[in-house]
């Protein structure tokens, strides 16, 4: 989610100018890095899709399919042209939300510094296996932290897994929370772009504290104003803004589909180190114009004061506690499918037997979405 009241506007077209760019403004830096008019990327060629990380903010600014060029990750803040900022799918480290009165006047940006702040390449993409992998990091002043990731995309699937480890570098231990902001944008997302996933209690951000859970509602279904929203769809209005759900099954899910385009994209986590799933809905001159795909540590949209002091909804925890030196690691899968143009949006997913399965909604299995994906998982930190 981005704060209404920073007074900024969203330009899904950032990134695809960028890229169109590239056709005119492209050298290579390095081995391991590619300069696309002036920002620092770096591309990983499979034969099923390519996928793009700018290392102003570490973002993934672009994830298609060969020979589609779609890319739903359309999406990016405006800004200084050349300057690292949020864009596409980007990392929320060490908060989700808005930072403290007294922390936003030392500098402390909104959803913390990760997407503020220069990466650097560790690791050029390098073939391993059945996947290329490659590794890049950033450093947190503010909040004390470091985090390395590890991205590695399918050769013969469009899907790729994350693994990020953060560290604390401060001589004490701190509560910090991290969120992953993938956010799709027009052409990909319109009216009839489908959201599912496997969400379960949730509430809207918007109401009051001390007690926003209450009302309690069940995904897809929000209230606004006493009405029923159904949040699988998004047309002219955006409003409950923000919901959050927790997640009960060992992986939680999320997909987009949009049968207007032919093209789903999705995401696969473990519960048990992302156990909240964020929905942020954003429209411009009565279309719409972003929606976050959001999952990570915290459902509370808020700053650590008002988190600490709640503790808990439905259960779950609404921070996560890093001792002084200790790490902490948690991992993500994303995927690309074709879809038919009736396409009518995720039952079900099913991860087993190195085999992931989408269940179409009031379909027969013959249209299930099928991929051969291996071992995407490490076992879980504890």
């Amino acid at each position: 989610m981005i704060p209404m009241f920073a007074k900024k506007r969203f330009f899904p077209w950032v990134v695809s100018t960028l890229l169109l760019l590239s056709l005119v403004r492209t050298f290579s830096l390095s081995r391991a890095e590619t300069i696309t008019y002036n920002r620092r990327l770096l591309v990983l060629d499979g034969d099923a899709a390519q996928l793009t990380i700018d290392l102003g903010g570490g973002s993934i600014t672009n994830f298609h399919l060969r020979g589609q060029g779609l890319n739903p990750l359309r999406w990016g803040e405006q800004g200084d042209p050349i300057a690292p900022r949020p864009m596409g799918h980007f990392l929320c480290l060490d908060r989700w939300g808005a930072p403290s009165e007294a922390e936003q006047k030392n500098g402390m940006p909104f959803h913390g510094e990760a997407a503020h702040v220069e990466w650097k390449a560790l690791l050029e993409p390098t073939p391993k296996g059945k996947r290329i992998q490659a590794e890049m990091g950033a450093s947190l002043p503010l909040a004390g932290l470091k985090v390395k990731r590890r991205v590695e995309l399918s050769t013969s699937e469009a899907l790729f897994v994350v693994n990020e480890e953060v560290t604390n570098l401060n001589k004490l231990g701190r509560i910090f929370n991290i969120v992953q902001h993938p956010t799709i944008g027009p052409p990909f997302l319109d009216e009839n772009t489908l959201v599912d996933s496997n969400a379960t209690r949730g509430f809207m951000q918007s109401s009051p504290l001390p007690n926003p859970e209450v009302p309690a509602v069940k995904w897809p279904e929000a209230r606004q104003d006493g009405k029923v929203v159904n949040l699988r769809h998004l047309t002219s209005d955006p409003n409950p803004n923000v919901v959050s759900y927790t997640i009960d099954d060992e992986y939680g899910w999320v997909t987009a589909s949009s049968p207007t385009r032919g093209l789903l994209i999705g995401y696969l986590w473990k519960s048990a180190e992302y156990p909240w799933f964020n929905a942020w809905r954003h429209v411009e001159k009565d279309k719409p114009l972003a929606r976050g795909l959001e999952f990570g540590t915290t459902g509370l949209h808020q700053p650590y004061p008002i988190l600490v002091g709640k503790g808990r909804i439905f259960g779950r925890a609404l921070f996560e506690y890093l001792d002084a030196g200790q790490s902490s690691s948690k991992s993500y899968v994303c995927f690309l499918f074709k879809i038919p143009a009736d396409y009518k949006g995720v039952a079900s997913l099913t991860y087993r037997n190195d085999q992931l399965v989408l269940h179409e909604r009031n379909s027969r299995p013959k249209r299930n979405l099928v991929m051969d994906v291996g071992s995407l998982f490490q076992p879980v930190d504890r």
